[in-house]
């Protein structure tokens, strides 16, 4: 464990701990080469020890690095410092998916499919970066404060599942697809399957599959039936169900083949949950073909039960034998596992197999009881492909059972011929049967409409919700002959759903009487009009007016004014669905930049100017002269050295023309007046007035002064000759009998000095 303050390669600060998994522990720490706030996820030394696994988990989680999506966790660096390996990730402020089930229970199925939409787009990307996950789960599903969903954890999950770990380590089993739990090939469907786990649990507040024991968890995954979704919560869409139960199929490929795929389906039940276009192929799992032993095959030849104690007993004994079907393989029902079944180790390379003890009749003649002459049974051996890893057991097939499929087979034949030939007969207009009114048929034998005929009735099905293709389905299996389809634009129905049906279900109807079904040709369109220049206020009025949604931008622009429409995305004049979102890029003015003033005093003239654009500020010089200043160098600046100033502001500076050869005089005019202080209360004051003309101060009054003495006129001052230079400054110091500065009681404005050059 790492100490608060403990740097890390000279760069990372830890701050606290965050948290510990079974694998590592996780850190804040601050970034001190780019000030910035990370998450370090820190090895255990059990694993840190075990060169095997570092090298692989470096290499995973540098592949992760390459990795960038707004829905996964970045990955930003790798390191090690005296054995400890490190990885540094995005710092993500949120909790767990596995908190937020835990605290909010289960999630309503619109935010759970928007959920499964951001994980899938975070797979998607990995994917297509040839990265799988293998430990896609709550726990490593981040749900930030904002909202969104981030997956984390992909290098050290594929780093994991190549090496033997703990059940602690590995996490739970509880998310693990069937080929992972037999130690198999896992690729992106693996994933898939993992996600299909998760979005169950989102929907109904846990997982499919309980049980002791890891192992007994495992064979769930690769055995079991899970429990519908809407067996627990109806009110979940038939829709959503099947995208879970495609996802969760036991076979790889009967699973969405990729995150896109699986993407495009949530986002069509998002849009319309009462679609069905979801397609799940149907596993045939009430007759699996069992591989049986060397010994079962000997004991079921020889008219013998195989005892308990002869077979390795692995999963539980079936609890009701059924029958026996002669076929070309023995089969036997598939059993779930329970939570006392014994745990058997899953092989790394290869499917487990699982030995489920069945019950047997007592001789071969229970299973081939017809035309049993023959006592003894030629045996037909096949040698099967050897696995390079394994040699599988030879199969033996009996000559009766060969004998009964080739039997059916040949009758299978010839009742489909015979149907064949009937059907090509009743299009020719054959009657091999006799005449041509049926009951329940309708005929064409007369032309007056008046005449009786039966027609076949049916109860209409409801259609309203189902894809074209999926509706015609609806309507061919219940027998409607007589439907058409009929186009209609509709804002709220995507295109090629079922609007409405001209016959309500339940009603019972002639199956070859018209019905109407109307189908959406998606939303009405609308031109988009021109806004650039607008305001913000009146783009949005125009755009709601066409009937679309509006969404901002913001830019700095310096020739479009501030909260105008800079540009606009669809452009103007497209064709566009009614409800459509115009995107608008609206101006925040010219940008403001600011910069430090430098420092200019004592530079010359040159050094000034590339300083000043440098800064990219503007340089606005003046001269005078000064005795201590030598010329060319810059006496004072207006503006503060160091202060913030908007790049191309103007900085005023004076620069020295050396000693001036001039004299000057300076003669003096105007009166201090009173205009706020109360002598009667306060009493007399103590008056200072002078001027100051380079270092030199020259008074010009000073003494007490009384109400009657203001105002005070120091025009009867003598001028000052002799002067160097023609500027200058006021000092009034004005106090009270208590030395109190009183100056601001008094209007010093008034006065003022004339220079003229002697």
């Amino acid at each position: 464990m790492l100490n608060q303050g403990m740097m890390l390669s000279n760069r990372y600060e830890i701050i606290e701990t965050v948290g510990s998994g079974g694998m590592s522990e996780v850190y804040k720490a601050k970034c001190h080469v780019l000030n910035r706030f990370v998450a370090i996820k820190v090895l255990k030394p059990e694993f840190s020890s075990d060169a095997g696994f570092v090298s692989k988990f470096r290499n995973e989680a540098q592949s992760a690095a390459g990795l960038s999506h707004p829905n996964i966790v970045n990955v930003y660096d790798v390191g090690e410092e005296n054995g400890i390996y490190y990885i540094v990730m995005e710092l993500v402020e949120g909790i767990t998916l596995k908190e937020y089930i835990q605290k909010n229970g289960r999630i309503p199925y619109e935010q759970a499919i928007d959920f499964a939409i951001q994980i899938a787009q975070g797979l998607e990307i990995a994917h297509e970066n040839h990265t799988i996950h293998r430990d896609i789960k709550p726990q490593n599903i981040i749900v930030a404060k904002n909202g969104s969903l981030k997956v984390t954890d992909f290098g050290i999950a594929r780093a994991a599942s190549s090496n033997t770990m703990t059940s602690n380590a590995m996490g739970s089993v509880h998310y693990i697809s069937p080929e992972q739990a037999r130690g198999g090939y896992s690729d992106e469907r693996s994933d898939i399957y993992s996600l299909g786990i998760t979005l169950y649990e989102m929907v109904t507040g846990h997982v499919p599959f309980e049980g002791e024991n890891n192992v007994a968890i495992a064979l769930m995954h690769i055995q079991s039936d899970m429990v519908s979704p809407r067996e627990y919560y109806p009110d979940i869409p038939t829709s959503l169900e099947k995208v879970i139960l495609k996802c969760t199929q036991k076979k790889p490929e009967r699973r969405y083949l990729t995150a896109n795929s699986l993407i495009a389906d949530l986002k069509r039940v998002k849009e319309n949950p009462n679609i069905d276009c979801i397609v799940v192929q149907t596993a045939v799992n009430n007759s699996p073909t069992v591989k049986m032993t060397q010994e079962e095959m000997n004991a079921i030849k020889q008219g013998r039960q195989i005892n308990a104690g002869e077979a390795q007993v692995t999963a539980p004994r079936v609890a009701q034998q059924r029958p026996v079907t002669p076929g070309p393989s023995v089969q036997r029902p598939a059993a779930a596992p329970t939570a006392s079944a014994p745990a058997q180790p899953l092989d790394s390379r290869a499917e487990s197999r699982i030995n489920i003890p069945v019950m047997k009749p007592s001789s071969i003649d229970d299973l081939f009881p017809e035309d049993g002459d023959d006592d003894e049974y030629e045996e037909i051996e096949k040698a099967a492909p050897v696995n390079p890893r394994y040699a599988k057991e030879e199969e033996e097939i009996d000559p009766k059972l060969k004998k009964i499929i080739m039997i059916s087979s040949v009758a299978l034949v010839i009742i489909i011929s015979i149907l064949v030939i009937f059907i090509i007969g009743k299009i020719a207009g054959w009657h091999p049967f006799g005449g041509d009114d049926k009951p329940g048929v309708k005929t064409e034998t007369s032309t007056d409409s008046s005449e009786d005929s039966t027609e076949e009735m049916g109860v209409m099905v409801n259609v309203v919700g189902l894809y074209k293709t999926a509706a015609e389905e609806q309507m061919k299996k219940n027998g409607f002959t007589n439907y058409k389809f009929v186009e209609k634009k509709d804002n709220d129905v995507e295109e090629g759903y079922v609007i409405e049906q001209s016959i309500a279900e339940g009603n019972s109807i002639a199956k070859n009487d018209e019905i109407i079904i109307t189908i959406s040709s998606g939303k009405e369109m609308t031109e988009v009009p021109d806004v650039k220049g607008y305001t913000d206020e009146q783009a949005q009025v125009l755009l709601r007016e066409a009937g679309l949604e509006v969404t901002h931008g913001f830019e700095y622009d310096d020739e479009v004014e501030k909260n105008h429409v800079i540009s606009q995305e669809p452009e103007s004049g497209k064709e566009v669905p009614k409800g459509s979102t115009v995107k608008i890029i609206v101006s925040n003015g010219k940008e403001t930049v600011t910069t430090k003033v430098p420092n200019l005093v004592g530079l010359t003239e040159e050094q000034a100017k590339t300083a000043l654009e440098e800064a990219k500020l503007v340089g606005n010089p003046s001269y005078d002269f000064d005795d201590e200043v030598p010329a060319g160098e810059v006496i004072s600046q207006t503006e503060a050295v160091d202060s913030e100033l908007e790049e191309g502001s103007t900085v005023s500076y004076v620069i020295s023309n050396g000693k001036e050869n001039y004299t000057y005089s300076v003669s003096f005019a105007g009166s201090v007046t009173n205009s706020d202080y109360d002598f009667e209360e306060f009493g007399n004051v103590n008056v200072k007035i002078a001027y100051k003309v380079g270092k030199k101060s020259y008074s010009l009054y000073t003494g007490a002064a009384g109400a009657d003495s203001f105002p005070l006129d120091i025009s009867g001052n003598d001028p000052i000759t002799g002067l160097t230079t023609n500027s200058g400054s006021f000092i009034v110091e004005i106090t009270d009998s208590d030395g109190i500065d009183v100056t601001t009681c008094f209007n010093t404005s008034g006065i003022s000095a004339t220079f003229s050059q002697e």
